[in-house]
């Protein structure tokens, strides 16, 4: 469910698909290994996104059109890798007609094919590589190209701004959530409240964006300092010790003072009002090329990331019943929501329905929105407890992982 209701213009946009890989690019193409691969079909994975845009819904419109083209054209390469019972090859050699038990072999030197294993030199030794952490390779190279075709297209495809991204991909008995800014996934299995993403924000992600800062003071513009204070210092200040933190620091300590302290932390503010240099409160998604500070000519781009941390949930490893769900959400819901309370929406909505209607999980959906929204009163629109509803557009997906509607 997208929006709200508020808004006639919705800056939120979502996809759902199913995607087809097919093996025409596999890198193990040669004859041999056809014949080798001979039982093995073409793939598909179900593919859930959100997208919150921000000035403007240009960047969300576009990711929502052609992320999952970009995660199935870096998967298409490793289909038959991926149904392959073997460890994936460290180097792909599609000309070689070696069986596939040598091809996983790292070349040795010749005068090294006499030695023990245990006498080989430790540069001969091959990290193990699992075909899940090829999955979130693949997904985490996408983002990476999405957010350069944005960078290309920017001006002729009017993408305006940028967007925070949250995909779900189901591949082969496994779901891979991916997350880049301020949206959120959680699990509910069993009562069990399990979570799937975290927040990308200047305060969760404050040392990666100093150790930037100290690294490269030019990003700055001579106009911001990476150290980190409580409040504005003010000049009569200069000389006295005040609490600070840097890069390094998870704690605080007392430093004296000097002229370069006076300048704009790089991170200021808490909580959803912090921001990265006065301007933008999420660290991680697509686009935001052309963002400037204020009345200045200093980029932000360098200091926000288009690379998601995803993670994995194995649907084999559990029994899931028919209200065992994944929940995927932007900022509008989980700002005024937390996980228990979408927990008991769940429980309460999915009790309302037969296990077998195809209907009840767009209900909780719906109702999650609802009740994030609140109702309008003469106060603004209020939540059921009288505390303000969400101002976000709110979009919602409700994936069921067992029973009648599972993707097994």
């Amino acid at each position: 469910v997208i929006n709200a209701g508020k808004s006639q213009h919705n800056e939120d946009q979502a996809c759902c698909q199913v995607v087809l890989m097919d093996r025409s690019c596999s890198p193990r193409g040669d004859p041999a290994s056809q014949e080798a691969e001979g039982g093995r079909q073409d793939l598909c994975f179900h593919y859930w996104g959100l997208f919150d845009g921000h000035a403007g819904s240009g960047a969300a419109v576009m990711a929502s059109k052609l992320l999952h083209h970009h995660i199935r054209d870096q998967l298409r390469d490793l289909v038959g890798i991926l149904q392959d019972s073997s460890p994936p090859p460290i180097c792909l050699q599609s000309n070689s007609r070696a069986p596939l038990a040598e091809r996983n072999r790292a070349p040795l030197a010749e005068e090294d094919v006499e030695l023990s294993n245990d006498a080989l030199p430790r540069f001969h030794l091959e990290k193990a590589v699992s075909r899940e952490s090829l999955v979130i390779g693949a997904i985490e190279n996408a983002f990476k190209q999405m957010d350069e075709q944005m960078a290309r297209e920017r001006t002729t495809q009017l993408v305006a701004g940028g967007c925070c991204a949250l995909a779900a991909v189901y591949l082969l008995g496994k779901f891979y959530v991916a997350n880049a800014g301020d949206s959120r996934a959680i699990i509910i299995r069993n009562g069990e409240i399990i979570p799937m993403s975290r927040e990308f924000t200047p305060e969760t992600e404050r040392q990666r964006l100093q150790f930037l800062g100290f690294l490269r003071p030019e990003l700055l513009g001579n106009e911001f300092t990476h150290l980190e204070f409580p409040r504005r210092i003010q000049h009569k200040e200069l000389g006295k010790k005040m609490l600070y933190r840097d890069q390094n620091m998870s704690g605080w300590a007392y430093k004296r003072i000097v002229e370069d302290d006076l300048k704009f932390p790089l991170i200021y503010g808490e909580g959803k009002k912090a921001r990265v240099m006065a301007t933008i409160g999420v660290t991680r998604g697509l686009g935001d090329h052309d963002l400037k500070v204020y009345n200045s000519n200093i980029h932000i781009k360098p200091f926000l990331s288009c690379v998601p941390e995803v993670r994995v949930y194995d649907l084999t490893q559990y029994e899931h019943c028919p209200d065992d769900v994944l929940v995927l959400g932007t900022d509008g819901l989980w700002d005024v929501t937390s996980d228990r309370e979408v927990a008991e929406v769940v429980t309460e909505v999915l009790m309302g329905h037969e296990p077998n209607d195809p209907c009840r999980y767009t209900m909780v959906a719906h109702e999650l929105v609802l009740r994030s929204r609140g109702v309008l009163k003469e106060r603004g629109w209020r939540l059921a407890n009288d505390k303000l509803g969400s101002g976000d557009d709110i979009s919602v997906f409700v994936i069921p992982l067992g029973g009648p509607g599972n993707y097994t």
